[in-house]
């Protein structure tokens, strides 16, 4: 099928932590023989910041962050049998994805695809003009980056035909153990953006625990830390290439994941960075959300933390050869239950089904 995704970056993860989760996913959907569009904005420097050139899989499409840049790749949506909008694009946003759909041939599949559901389901139940809330009836599908059983409900409540979680995972061939990198040496290493509905936390799980532990090093990597005050034993690293992402999480003793607010308090949506890390067979410390359990095992695959507290503690007492055994079983976990080709399996399933129905229900309508 001729697939067009709107997004924010397939080129760059500057500002971007969505980019090796649509690498993932549509790399295995052009192995199964779909042709993809992908169109992304030249907006916030991305551009400038890229991690990969143009891949052989995809045709990518960099448009101009204006009106006319806009109403262009609108236009292309009328060729595709699959139109796929996905949140955070971050300019014109609501213009996309009415106009996108609008343009849609009448067979064609139509679906929404949320990055950062929690985000988006407190925005639509605030506003009944919400432009996602609007035309959700007219789709025939959401995908979400996770979220499980509650975001499913929350978004057939709100008028979605269908809701299907499609999670984070692995690609073996880009995230994997190497050498350590000097650069990343420390005892702690947290990776992500300074974002307004993360910094609370990453000021509880990793900037407390470095208070505590003063003779211990720490380091943060992701693009916004450069101005927030800091203990004496935490450095910045600023932003952290996907290439270097394996020395990142190689390096260091123990490596931590704190989710964002929302996601943490809807649960089942773990962060790519999980899976980067694990299957780089780092040591994986992550705050406590719910439906951990589905993904690691806690104290085999991952240590799981309820505060700050727990982060110091688990840092204190954990040895290197504990480290090792740790991140060697999350990584033998990650790659026989959650990598890329399972989940690009998934979504062509998914896709293949509802395209049959549409099809069928536009021929029983030219046919009545």
């Amino acid at each position: 099928m001729k697939i067009a995704f709107y997004g924010s970056s397939l080129l760059s993860s500057y500002w971007n932590g969505a980019a090796t989760y649509y690498r993932g996913i549509l790399c295995e959907l052009a192995r199964r023989g779909h042709d993809i569009s992908f169109y992304e904005p030249d907006a916030f420097d991305r551009q400038q910041h890229r991690d990969i050139d143009p891949p052989s899989w995809a045709r990518v499409i960099v448009y101009p962050a204006t009106p006319e840049g806009l109403a262009n790749v609108i236009k292309d949506a009328a060729q595709a049998d699959v139109v796929v909008k996905a949140s955070g694009v971050g300019v014109f946003d609501d213009e996309l994805m009415v106009g996108v759909m609008q343009q849609a041939k009448p067979d064609a599949l139509r679906i929404f695809w949320d990055v950062d559901a929690a985000a988006t389901l407190e925005e639509m139940r605030a506003d009944s003009g919400h432009a996602v809330r609007k035309i959700l009836p007219q789709l025939d599908l959401v995908l979400t980056y996770g979220g499980g059983d509650p975001v499913v409900s929350a978004y057939r409540e709100l008028g979605a035909r269908d809701c299907v979680p499609v999670y984070n995972a692995l690609d073996p061939d880009s995230h994997f153990p190497v050498a350590p990198d000097p650069r990343f040496t420390c005892d702690l290493a947290f990776l992500g953006n300074r974002l307004p509905d993360r910094e609370a936390r990453v000021e509880e799980f990793f900037l407390k625990p470095a208070v505590l532990l003063p003779d211990r090093s720490f380091l943060i990597g992701g693009n916004g830390w450069d101005s927030k005050p800091v203990p004496d034993n935490v450095r910045s690293h600023g932003h952290v290439y996907t290439t270097q992402h394996n020395g990142f999480n190689c390096t260091p003793l123990a490596v931590l994941n704190v989710a964002r607010e929302s996601m943490a308090h809807i649960g089942f949506s773990p962060a790519t960075r999980v899976f980067e890390a694990a299957g780089a067979a780092a040591c994986l410390i992550t705050d406590a959300w719910e439906g951990i359990e589905l993904f690691l095992t806690p104290g085999e695959e991952v240590l799981v933390a309820r505060d700050g507290q727990d982060v110091a503690d688990h840092l204190a007492a954990l040895t290197p050869e504990r480290a090792r055994a740790i991140g060697q079983a999350a990584r033998a976990r990650v790659i026989m239950e959650h990598s890329y080709a399972l989940r690009g399996a998934q979504v062509d399933a998914i896709l293949r089904e509802q395209r049959n129905r549409v099809v069928q229900h536009q021929h029983h309508m030219e046919g009545a």
